[in-house]
């Protein structure tokens, strides 16, 4: 799929912006009204039924959600043998996407006051997910929308959140577990005989927050299995020991 050959009847298509394991998101114009939204669509042509099961589950909780510092979802839409979800846009862009800009001209993205402004907002909007009797279950830099302008700021990606306030995981092969390998609390591994809650969120938020100060994850690999290991049993390196080519981070 591209910008070009998704159609959908009412909506004006002007850029593919983001794509994931299993998605693609696109930016456009709900002609009825020029209203601005986010359009986020399996990336097969006839998606499995547990990736719909999937839609309908992240539409439901987004609309549970709409006062907890969630994108709100306007609508779900049938294309085909498809579903399109259909979301808020608030001009802003993934804190990954603002990572890498930042990264690219060798400047700072926050100093220190307003990145502690920005951890504050971020862990209020979760603890309101999570008062609600959800479980994020992806927090990471790709899944928190960022508007440097109005420094709005919002929680996105639902597919892999549960309305529960605990679960029990499954022991799964790494290479097929829930979420973002490199942000996954211990706990989601499936390998500690532990309940996943809400402190899952809190671990992935504090690895994600890590990232954003020091310009690296704590744990880099390309093999499941060590980041596994290394959230189970290893001990991130202080941020004093990040590498200094990325001072992302600075104080007054």
């Amino acid at each position: 799929k591209s910008a070009g050959c998704v159609i959908l009847p009412g909506y004006h298509i002007i850029q593919q912006i983001s794509e994931t394991a299993h998605s693609l998101i696109y930016r456009a114009i709900r002609t009825k009204n020029r209203q601005p939204v986010i359009l986020k669509t399996p990336k097969t042509v006839h998606p499995k039924t547990e990736v719909l099961i999937r839609y309908k589950q992240e539409f439901e909780i987004a609309r549970r959600l709409s006062a907890a510092g969630v994108i709100p979802a306007y609508f779900l839409l049938p294309l085909h043998d498809s579903l399109i979800l259909v979301l808020e846009d608030f001009g802003g862009e993934s804190l990954s996407h603002w990572l890498e800009a930042w990264r690219s001209v060798g400047t700072t993205a926050f100093r220190l006051p307003k990145f502690l402004k920005l951890a504050s907002r971020l862990a209020s909007e979760l603890a309101g997910v999570h008062a609600a009797g959800v479980i994020h279950k992806n927090i990471n830099l790709s899944n928190i929308v960022f508007n440097p302008e109005t420094e709005e700021l919002r929680l996105i990606d639902f597919d892999h959140a549960t309305a529960l306030s605990r679960e029990t995981p499954l022991f799964k092969n790494p290479q097929v577990l829930e979420g973002t390998l490199a942000y996954l609390s211990p706990e989601q591994t499936g390998r500690m005989n532990r309940v996943v809650d809400y402190r899952s969120d809190l671990y992935s938020l504090g690895v994600t927050l890590y990232e954003l100060l020091t310009g690296h994850l704590p744990f880099q690999s390309d093999d499941p299995l060590v980041l596994v290991h290394s959230h189970i049993a290893k001990t991130p390196p202080p941020v004093a020991a990040r590498n200094p080519s990325v001072p992302l981070i600075v104080s007054d």
